[in-house]
């Protein structure tokens, strides 16, 4: 008799979190996790900050569920920029990373059986969060301008009522394209037409190469639940993420939160409030970011280009990730442990199929690289081993 409980046994495995074990040996270049760059983390500024959080009693302390007063101030003017419309403060509720934003937000809005919208392929961390939850996902694809809109719509006029429609809409993780700005506007009027709520995952918005963030899905309406995070501008340790949206929502986040971990560590958000509220070093912090990830991406889809002639990349815009796709039909998943061999690692396209019992058919030509973790020349060297291993077909 298993000891584990229903839902327990529905989540399925991460392959990323599953790779990350093999890819953490020394002799391997791991292109698999969605890892930003250990040398562009502003460690001596958040030394500096730590340390005068610490002077501070009260930031060793529980803070409130939703978040400290002066870090969800922060985070609303920052919302209330993107978006180019005020976002009250009370409308913002702190969570310990953004993962924990989407599963207390399936919990709050999700019965079992309940239709969802997931963009094929999606994002892992949202089909774990939403198969454990029960709900009933219903696959539409993505061409290079994000979510064919256009197909829900259609699944929408013929009968589909989705409580939720995920999507990563800017730099998307896998596929690193990026919803068009009038697909934006008619995902938000489909919501408000149907009735629906979309969760916009952004945690890559500002990573734009040309230094202008994708105008969010929320600006053009009010059913939207925007989740962020610090993680890919700042550094994960902090675990700081955060959603903003509608009045009822917010109240039910918190109270499921509380149930929890009470509140997201009081240290972690001082910290986060003092670098996000100057506004000029966080500029700067971030357009350094930007400039040497759009380089690592150059050179990313430079070497493919060069020693992966038969392989199809994205040209990524922004974040973190290129997909690759494989025209001779190589299984990625089957040429995974020759590459680990070769010293190099990736995630198989399988991976973010939405729906496991037909995932050997789904993205198995297809890979997700994550371009910014290292340097430009370590980054070719990445490419180069997997070349190593490539059939000859496909190059």
């Amino acid at each position: 008799m298993t000891l584990l409980s229903t839902r327990a046994r529905a989540v399925r495995a991460s392959a990323i979190r599953d790779l990350l074990t093999l890819t953490a040996r020394p002799d391997v270049l791991s292109l698999a996790g969605g890892l930003p760059a250990a040398d562009l983390m502003p460690r001596e500024r958040i030394a500096a900050a730590t340390a005068r959080a610490l002077t501070d009693p009260a930031h060793l302390q529980y803070s409130p569920t939703t978040g400290t007063d002066a870090l969800r101030a922060v985070l609303a003017a920052h919302e209330s920029e993107r978006l180019g419309r005020p976002v009250p403060a009370d409308r913002t509720v702190v969570t310990t990373g953004s993962q924990q934003a989407l599963d207390l937000l399936a919990r709050t809005l999700l019965d079992p059986g309940d239709p969802v919208v997931v963009e094929d392929p999606g994002y892992v961390g949202a089909l774990q969060v939403l198969q454990a939850a029960s709900a009933e996902l219903h696959p539409v694809p993505l061409d290079e301008d994000g979510m064919c809109v256009d197909v829900l719509a259609d699944r929408l006029a013929a009968g589909l009522r989705p409580r939720l429609v995920h999507t990563v809409s800017s730099f998307h993780n896998p596929r690193g394209v990026t919803l068009a700005p009038e697909r934006r506007r008619v995902l938000a009027g489909l919501a408000d037409r149907y009735g629906f709520l979309v969760v916009e995952d952004d945690p890559y918005g500002l990573l734009a190469f040309d230094g202008r963030p994708p105008r969010p899905v929320a600006a053009h309406g009010e059913r939207v639940v925007r989740l962020g995070s610090t993680s890919k501008v700042l550094a994960p340790a902090l675990r700081v993420g955060w959603l903003t949206g509608p009045a009822e929502v917010c109240a039910g986040v918190e109270r499921l939160k509380q149930l929890t971990d009470l509140c997201t560590s009081s240290l972690t958000q001082a910290i986060t409030a003092e670098l996000l509220a100057d506004t000029a070093w966080f500029a700067r912090h971030v357009a350094r970011v930007r400039t040497a990830t759009a380089e690592r991406a150059a050179a990313f889809t430079a070497a493919v280009a060069e020693l992966l002639p038969g392989v199809e990349s994205t040209s990524p815009t922004g974040g973190m990730f290129c997909w690759l796709t494989f025209p001779d039909g190589t299984d990625t998943a089957e040429l995974l442990p020759r590459a680990l061999t070769a010293g190099v690692g990736y995630v198989p396209g399988a991976a973010f199929a939405v729906r496991e019992d037909v995932s050997a058919g789904g993205h198995a030509a297809e890979a997700r690289c994550c371009f910014a973790t290292y340097p430009p020349g370590t980054v070719r060297e990445a490419v180069r081993r997997l070349a190593s291993v490539v059939p000859v077909a496909a190059t």
